[in-house]
């Protein structure tokens, strides 16, 4: 028996296109059939969102978030690659995230970094452990340029500018990213750049002309279209 795989709705490729085989019994493939087809529909509307992003983006580098499935992460970041992004971070092993209510709590992200810092002192992290500190003012973007001038932040790598675009019809890309472009611009290449909020196919090219070096997009993962990728049975004579 043989097994022809293929699309329905051929948005990445010619509708009824065949891409795969497989050859076996009928009672093994049956079985196998509807989870090997959920999880091909599932992974390839990761890659399919992904590479729309990524022929939009410029210089930029499409990222997914941590929004992942329970139990399907490495699909989820693997289909993302596919697709032509980039991968955030795994876990909190292998990257520190400083996120606002860290901020807050701390009293601060001079309070937060410094924190931050200390951990990774005291279990012996340095060099091996990344930060990455999340702003949502022009205010704290400038708190850390001068923790990272001072100095005092040796391990913070990247900063995210998180909600700081405006959708505007009016503007280009239908979307204001004047605080962007500051805050971008006064972090002036010292570390990463993470732009993320307000992400769609239809303004992620306006947010890279900011020269933001990573957008983060949530959607590749939390609200992907599964592509719609049929089965079917040819006998064998």
């Amino acid at each position: 028996m043989q097994v022809s795989w293929s699309t329905k709705d051929g948005d990445q490729v010619q509708a009824g296109q065949q891409f795969g085989t497989v050859r076996g019994r009928a009672s093994s493939i049956l079985v196998a059939e509807r989870v090997a087809l959920n999880f091909m529909q599932r992974m390839s509307g990761v890659a399919t969102a992904t590479a729309a992003m990524v022929k939009e983006a410029q210089a930029s580098k499409i990222l997914e978030t941590r929004k992942t499935v329970p139990g399907l992460r490495l699909l989820d970041k693997w289909a993302v690659l596919i697709g032509g992004g980039h991968n955030h971070r795994m876990g909190l092993f292998d990257m520190m995230m400083i996120k606002d209510n860290h901020v807050t709590a701390a009293g601060g992200i001079p309070a937060a970094i410094a924190r931050a810092e200390a951990y990774i002192a005291d279990k012996g992290l340095q060099g091996k452990m990344p930060v990455e500190v999340e702003t949502r003012t022009l205010e704290e973007v400038e708190q850390c340029v001068h923790e990272l001038a001072s100095g005092r932040a040796p391990h913070v790598s990247r900063v995210m500018l998180d909600n700081m675009t405006r959708l505007d019809a009016s503007c280009p890309g239908g979307i204001d990213v004047t605080m962007l472009q500051q805050a971008v611009a006064r972090i002036n290449g010292a570390v990463e750049t993470e732009a993320s909020g307000n992400v769609v196919q239809e303004t992620v090219g306006r947010i890279a002309s900011t020269g933001v070096t990573y957008i983060s997009v949530g959607s590749l993962t939390h609200s992907v279209k599964a592509q719609d990728i049929s089965l079917k049975i040819q006998l064998l004579s």
